[in-house]
């Protein structure tokens, strides 16, 4: 009688550690997978950014590569590619496009990207440097500010860009007069060029 009942209680003992064991690894493999779902996303949508960093930036959005206006080449493998100068209804214009890293090492962002402004440079990085030049008015664009001071630009993105990466921007302007429809664009380190706004 005492060997039955023995035999039952680690039966019944058994069962309850394979239950318990079989629970642990279930709620283990689960919490793998959200894991891996939450550590994927992050990377995935950092690698695709370059070197952009995850923040309160807008300039995140991706231009629309299809066309391309110019290509302006910096120095030690950086280019600059434009990809949309639009005159909006509000009487702005947007200029999109990226920064491309063609070389094979690690390009540093050069602090003259922010511009000048103290108040602006103090801020995070950004690419208020960047103007536009309509020389039949004989004018000169700066990139927008918000009631803040901030720039209408991209922002807040890492001190760096990793080789063969992209930094996507945007930048916005003042519209030119209606009459005009070729402004000149200029940013520290790459060579002036001129742009259709469409």
């Amino acid at each position: 009688m005492g060997t039955w009942k023995t035999g039952k209680l680690r039966r019944s003992g058994l069962a309850a550690l394979l239950a318990a064991a079989l629970t642990v690894s279930a709620a283990a493999c689960g919490g793998d997978e959200s894991a891996k779902e939450k550590d994927g996303s992050p990377s995935a949508s950092s690698e695709n950014q370059g070197g952009e960093k995850g923040g309160e930036d807008e300039g995140k959005t991706l231009p629309d590569t299809s066309k391309v206006i110019a290509t302006l080449r910096g120095d030690k493998g950086i280019e600059m590619i434009i990809h949309e100068v639009k005159r909006d209804s509000g009487g702005f214009v947007t200029v999109s496009g990226q920064f491309k890293n063609t070389s094979g090492k690690q390009y540093t962002v050069p602090v003259q990207w922010s511009g000048p402004e103290t108040a602006v440079a103090q801020g995070s990085r950004s690419i208020a440097a960047m103007t536009l030049v309509d020389s039949k008015e004989k004018k000169r664009y700066y990139v927008l500010r918000d009631t803040d001071n901030r720039p209408l630009t991209t922002t807040s993105f890492e001190p760096y860009i990793k080789p063969d990466a992209s930094l996507p921007f945007f930048a916005q302007f003042p519209a030119p007069p209606s009459d005009t429809t070729e402004v000149s664009l200029q940013f520290p380190g790459f060579p002036n060029a001129p742009i259709e706004i469409s």
